[in-house]
């Protein structure tokens, strides 16, 4: 594994704009139906906004009507790390970049075959490189 992606708050808040901050750096969440790649279909690789790591492939994207973009695996498994969520009085699983910690969305068990899974991913922790 490479060496994580280590930069002070103040380095995370010049690079990233307020509303990626708040998601990616903070664990907050985008409404619903309001992020830049709940609805698109381009084709391509969905990267970490913070450290450009591949987490996600258009492929895998599909329309769970939940309002965020929703995949049913990430890319390159080891990019993506979960983690136990009990905050809301919920209990969830949080996906996180590995690379640089940063919070991308959670994993539920509610996804189409193969996987059964449904990776619901906030925009604002994402880039998208077209392909």
């Amino acid at each position: 594994m490479t060496q994580k992606i280590r930069k002070t708050e103040a380095e995370w808040r010049a690079q990233l704009s307020p509303q990626q901050y708040r998601v990616a750096r903070q664990k907050d969440t985008e409404p619903a139906f309001t992020g830049l790649y709940w609805n698109t279909h381009d084709a391509g690789v969905f990267q970490c906004v913070c450290c450009g790591a591949p987490l996600f492939d258009s492929d895998k994207k599909y329309d769970s009507g939940c309002g965020w973009p929703s995949f049913t695996a990430p890319l390159v498994a080891e990019n993506v790390a979960e983690a136990e969520d009990a905050s809301h009085g919920m209990r969830r699983t949080e996906v996180i970049c590995s690379q640089c910690d940063a919070h991308l969305g959670h994993v539920f068990s509610d996804g189409p075959n193969p996987t059964g899974l449904r990776y619901c991913i906030n925009s604002a922790s994402l880039k998208l490189e077209k392909k």
